[in-house]
């Protein structure tokens, strides 16, 4: 029995299965099952007031640029302690440093596991420099800190690529869940399930870490990602890291991993 299959299709049959093919993966391409999802994630930049957004907008008004000035001129400084300046190794840090905030924490090879941003900046001071490395949110490393960072404005979170970062990742996802202090709240139940709601007067962000180091009106003051997370376990009634612990950078680590693609806004400004 002759199977009609095996003879050549006509110029109307071809035309036919062209049309058929072409249906099928238009109706694929716009499926609910198949098509993107909306990113729902949200700057905390989208919680403030107009009047704090005009703040962060506006670059005369925006109080974090003090620090971004004084990280400049220590960009640029030498002395007969440190002869060796940051810009006579990395030259113009607005073509050096486009797209560095953006990829940190990022690994250590020296030191095996990941360091953020300051911790880079003092490596470099002492290992390079030959100086003493500055105090963990000191104005110095804050300022320095925030003029690298702010030549990434405007660029993409992308940290955590390197593949030996992701047990480091996953610790700081399990650091993000876990439940603490005498609250017995983890982060994801205030920012991952209840963001936009309100606590203290104050609206829940989602924690996404894309204006730090950045400027805070209750802090009056220039302050790190750190300094934030520190405030937030002890507001759950628990005892939180020092400055530097290796559980603040894998936590850092996850919340980058998580806004990756978002805009770095440094220096950011929230109430």
């Amino acid at each position: 029995m002759n199977n009609a299959l095996s003879y050549p299709l006509s110029l109307w049959e071809r035309a036919r299965v062209r049309a058929v093919t072409l249906w099928l993966a238009t109706l694929c391409m716009t499926s609910p099952a198949v098509q993107a999802q909306p990113d729902t994630r949200r700057s905390g930049f989208e919680f403030m007031s107009p009047a704090t957004q005009a703040m962060q907008r506006d670059d005369a008004l925006n109080p974090g640029m003090l620090w971004v000035k004084q990280g400049e001129a220590l960009w640029r400084a030498a002395s007969a302690k440190i002869p060796k300046s940051c810009a006579s190794c990395h030259g113009d840090a607005a073509a050096s440093m486009r797209g560095v905030a953006a990829r940190y924490p990022a690994f250590d090879t020296g030191q095996r596991r990941p360091v953020n941003l300051a911790q880079r900046i003092n490596s470099c001071r002492q290992n390079r420099q030959q100086g003493e490395p500055w105090r963990a949110e000191s104005q110095d490393l804050l300022s320095l800190e925030s003029y690298v960072a702010h030549q990434s404005r405007g660029l993409p979170l992308d940290a955590g690529r390197d593949a030996r970062l992701a047990p480091f990742i996953e610790r700081g996802r399990r650091h993000y869940q876990q439940r603490m202090g005498q609250l017995d709240l983890s982060c994801a139940q205030c920012h991952d399930q209840r963001w936009g709601l309100r606590l203290g007067g104050s609206t829940i962000p989602q924690a996404h870490p894309a204006g730090y180091p950045l400027y805070r009106l209750e802090w009056q003051g220039l302050g790190s990602l750190q300094r934030r997370l520190r405030s937030c376990i002890n507001g759950v009634r628990a005892q939180p890291y020092p400055l530097g612990a290796p559980e603040l950078v894998e936590l850092e680590l996850y919340l980058a991993v998580r806004a990756r693609g978002m805009v770095l806004e440094s220096p950011g400004v929230r109430p």
